[in-house]
This record gives C-alpha cells, sequence and structure tokens, in this order.
C-alpha cells in the first residue's frame, strides 16, 4: 500500500508511556492469571514487535529464535501478508525477549514443542488450540482498558504504536521496514512524525 493511500490517525497511537503503563499493569496480574499472561504475550507480539494480527495466531513455537545471536521471530513464508517472509529483531528490546524466553520455556513445561501454537487457548476445552484473531483482538482491547475509555487503539494499531516508537527510539527507516515487512520504504516513513504524547506544551514560549 502506497504511502499516500491512507493517513496515520496519531490518536490512536500508543505513546511509551502508555505502553508501559498496560505491560505493568499486565505484569502484575499474570503474576495469578494464565489467562492475563497470555493476554500480556498478545500486547507485546502486537506492540513490541509489530506482528499482524493474523501473524499472531498463526505464530509456532519454533517461530521464537530465542537462542541465536541475534534473537528474532521468524514470520514464516505464506504466514505474512503478501505470502512474505521476515525476520523481526528482539535484540532491540530487552524486557519482549526476555519475556518471550520465560513464556516459551513456560509453553514447553505445558509439554508444547515446536510446531504446537505458542499463542493458545487456556481453557480446559480447548487447551492448546490457536486463538482466533477475534479472541486476539478481545485481549488487546482488554489490555488497553487501563488507559481508560477514551482509548481507542486495536490491535493493528498496536503494529502502528511499534514503528512509531521504534523509530522515535533511533531505529532507521531501513530497519523498521524490514521488521514491519513492508515493501516501500515510502510506507514505512509514514510513520517518522507519528509519535506524539499529547502533553499540553508551550510551543511558542
Amino acid at each position: 500500500m502506497a504511502a499516500a493511500a491512507w493517513t496515520l490517525d496519531q490518536t490512536r497511537i500508543l505513546t511509551l508511556n502508555q505502553v508501559k503503563r498496560v505491560l505493568g499493569n499486565l505484569g502484575r496480574r499474570s503474576r495469578r492469571y494464565r489467562s492475563t499472561l497470555t493476554t500480556l504475550a498478545v500486547f507485546r507480539l502486537a506492540t513490541c514487535c509489530g506482528l499482524r494480527v493474523s501473524e499472531i495466531s498463526q505464530l509456532e513455537l519454533r517461530d521464537l529464535k530465542l537462542t541465536s545471536e541475534r534473537p528474532h521471530i521468524n514470520v514464516r513464508k505464506g504466514v505474512g501478508k503478501g505470502g512474505k517472509a521476515r525476520k523481526v529483531p528482539l535484540w532491540w528490546d530487552a524486557g519482549t525477549l526476555a519475556f518471550l524466553q520465560q513464556f516459551m520455556a513456560r509453553r514447553v513445561q505445558e509439554e508444547a514443542s515446536g510446531p504446537s501454537a505458542a499463542i493458545c487457548s487456556t481453557s480446559v476445552q480447548s487447551f492448546g488450540n490457536p486463538l482466533e484473531r477475534m479472541n486476539l483482538s478481545r485481549r488487546f482491547k482488554q489490555a488497553i482498558k487501563v488507559l481508560g475509555p477514551d482509548c481507542c487503539s486495536s490491535i493493528h494499531d498496536g503494529r502502528h504504536s511499534f514503528a512509531s516508537i521504534a523509530l522515535a527510539a533511533g531505529r532507521t527507516l531501513p530497519e523498521v521496514r524490514d521488521a514491519l515487512g513492508h515493501r516501500n520504504i515510502s510506507t514505512t516513513s509514514v510513520y517518522l512524525h507519528a509519535l506524539d504524547d499529547g502533553t499540553v506544551g508551550s510551543i511558542f514560549e
């Protein structure tokens, strides 16, 4: 999609502070509830890794390359948009890497293997089954409730937030383009000026 074909709604982009609030809230609750741990994984994969909801639903344990020299998520050919494979770097954020290492270890303890779904149902009747897109989207909405009723971000806005925050943190356009799987760098450049924390300032003083 060309950059000129769409516009980015900045009010739906999560700021770094908002992301930290969500992660903190889910982190505290996930110590008690297995389902919240899954929700935390969904939020991190969308907002800290930039995965699409379809990619999260099809993510397998063997796609998490956490012990390589350059830890990454392998988005398999046929899973990514347009059938394009890509590697999503995990060395950009130590917190996300550490969480996914712990999360993967938990799944292995649950007797999951390489082709098992990374993000799965936690209910007794369907435990281990991949979560559908609607369930993933609902979990994202639950995650951001801590930000208040005015926050209207969707799980795909988590991907937009990842791009904006990564660029603001100093990652280059080519790096973020490749992490997102964009064909054209012009698409990625839309995010260059998207991150605004909404703080009331004094721009003309």
